[in-house]
């Protein structure tokens, strides 16, 4: 059975798994793999946000920057999602990845995308800006036929892999914890441009997720079983972290649904988060109830099932560098993002 690290990314531990050599998972899982070409990823948000029934700027932004994101722009995947904030704002999201930092660059510099963002003018628009060097990310999915978000930038797919299936697996498919404790360092750094301008600088080991569900494949009483017993709950804990995340450590949090340009809702669904470190998003996963919760109803239904699932599921967490981040804040609410860790 394979690790989860990607091959030319193992060197010699000098911190230990949880896990001894033998490990057998319980089911199987798999993590995409980095080409030795690639250095860095990009994984973007440019969101924009509107109080009200009518969203045809936002779509009409949503829309016109997607176009850009065309074989020209080098993007490797491109997700559109939305979802209603802490606030009561509509939100939608593009999520651009790249496998290229200077094909990201060289698309945000161009003309037609500069004037998109110009165009956002009169609705809050945002963007958050992630470029970890390969060391830095993980991922896992639970289907062998489809990935997701940077699995599908990265469009390789492991074997099956060891290191799931426990509390702790997440910090031992991380390349750079092989040999670093990814210890917090530092403070938010708000710089205040004009009072609807806001650009915020990450401290070191700011943890990142996106945690995925796609319940398109399910049927009958899996179907039910999801929808019923799991969503409810999956979308308590994301309540939680969005509205008293901050006394566990994150930062901010959003459940988002993928959506077409039209705005019609897809059957896949995930929670993103920012956390002030890895440690911090451990230990509300291993300890919390709102998480417990989450793990348990899942537990039952895959027992009830025999784990014979069509529900896919999937996620990427991130640690980043404090060069490897980047938010910027033009006419949002005081609770966008990490503007709610704004000193008062």
């Amino acid at each position: 059975m394979d690790s989860s690290i990607t091959p030319h990314l193992v060197c010699p531990r000098t911190r230990a798994r949880r896990i001894a050599d033998d490990y057998a998972p319980p089911y199987p899982a798999w993590s995409a793999r980095v080409d030795p070409s690639v250095e860095r990823v990009v994984m973007a948000n440019y969101g924009v946000q509107w109080l009200g029934p009518d969203a045809t700027k936002a779509f009409a932004y949503a829309r016109a920057l997607q176009a850009t994101l065309d074989a020209d722009s080098d993007a490797r995947h491109v997700d559109l999602a939305h979802y209603i904030d802490e606030a009561g704002y509509d939100t939608l999201v593009v999520q651009p990845y790249w496998t290229d930092m200077a094909a990201f660059h060289r698309w945000e510099q161009r003309d037609d995308v500069a004037a998109i963002q110009a165009g956002a003018a009169g609705l809050g628009h945002f963007r958050e800006i992630l470029t970890p060097r390969v060391a830095r990310f993980e991922t896992l999915y639970s289907s062998e036929d489809e990935m997701e978000g940077l699995g599908r930038a990265l469009a390789q797919r492991s074997p099956m892999v060891q290191e799931h299936a426990y509390w702790g697996s997440v910090r031992d498919r991380f390349p750079i914890a092989q040999t670093d404790a990814l210890e917090p360092g530092g403070q938010l750094v708000f710089t205040v441009d004009a009072p609807d301008h806001v650009m915020v600088r990450g401290h070191g080991n700011i943890a990142v997720i996106r945690s995925g569900q796609d319940w398109g494949p399910t049927g009958g009483e899996e179907r039910r079983l999801y929808l019923d017993e799991i969503e409810p709950v999956l979308r308590a804990g994301m309540d939680f972290l969005r509205d008293e995340g901050a006394g566990c450590g994150c930062y901010a949090n959003r459940y988002m649904r993928i959506i077409g340009l039209d705005g019609t809702p897809s059957e896949k669904s995930f929670g993103w988060s920012y956390w002030r470190s890895l440690a911090d998003m451990e230990l509300w996963s291993e300890a919390h109830p709102t998480h417990l919760a989450i793990f348990g109803t899942f537990m039952k239904m895959g027992q009830a099932l025999n784990f014979d699932l069509k529900l896919r599921l999937w996620h990427e967490v991130y640690v980043v560098a404090p060069d490897e981040q980047y938010y910027e804040y033009r006419g949002c609410h005081a609770r966008t993002g990490f503007l709610k860790q704004m000193p008062g």
